[in-house]
């Protein structure tokens, strides 16, 4: 077999596992076939499918016990938040639906200051019909997103709603931290108040350092988590 089929093999047990992985047919903890039957099945050498695993292991998708075999340790949908996450989740195989809460004037008047008015959405996401995330996004209330209340988001997405008004981030900033639900959003989350939740704070801006964005996620750590990776060579 040469050097390409056998990487195009390798990459078809890849991506099925790892979409079987995301929608959950394989859940978190569930021990994978043996390397065996996985040669078997897909018709590849153990080496493609050792190949495959340590590919899959550094996606963050399994973890491999020498001797026990390869366990799934994913639990939640990566995000590609340039896509918007809810079209991420859904592109995953999670069953998502999104709740528009509202979207009203106003926000938080430290944030508007000199941005000048802004304008506030409100967002519910469900997966498999239990509340995951509530997004609370602050927008600049100019241009064509001045009568945003009225218009509504262009195809249901802040994403495309902020092209659309030729808006482009290019430089932000996150901070992510673990918090307890307060009475009002434990309800819109369907969770008893207390519970913890990651709470992400994002804030995008233009390349003249105007804001596109500002929003907060409240998300259920068994659904969501965060990967960072750095380059080769860095300098610390």
């Amino acid at each position: 077999m040469s050097a390409q089929g056998s990487r195009s093999k390798r990459g078809r047990l890849v991506e099925d596992l790892a979409s079987r992985i995301r929608s959950g047919r394989l859940g978190a903890g569930e021990r994978l076939p043996g390397e065996n039957q996985l040669a078997r099945a897909y018709e590849v050498s153990r080496g493609t499918v050792r190949s495959a695993l340590a590919e899959l292991a550094r996606r963050d998708l399994i973890t491999t016990e020498t001797g026990v075999g390869s366990f799934v340790t994913f639990d939640g949908a990566p995000l590609d938040q340039r896509l918007g996450w809810a079209r991420a989740l859904a592109g995953s195989g999670a069953e998502v639906g999104t709740e528009l809460l509202g979207i009203e004037p106003g926000g938080d008047p430290d944030l508007a200051g000199p941005e000048g008015p802004l304008v506030v959405v409100r967002r519910l996401r469900r997966a498999g019909g239990r509340p995951v995330s509530l997004e609370t996004a602050s927008l600049p209330a100019t241009g064509a997103l001045a009568d945003l209340p009225v218009r509504g988001l262009v195809e249901d997405s802040i994403t495309a709603t902020l092209r659309a008004a030729g808006l482009h981030g290019t430089t932000g900033e996150q901070w992510i931290s673990a918090e307890p639900l307060d009475a009002a959003d434990a309800e819109s989350l369907e969770r008893p108040a207390g519970t913890l939740f990651l709470r992400a704070v994002r804030v995008t801006r233009d390349p003249a350092g105007g804001l596109v964005e500002h929003v907060v996620s409240l998300l259920d750590p068994q659904r969501f988590r965060f990967h960072l990776a750095f380059g080769a060579g860095e300098e610390r």
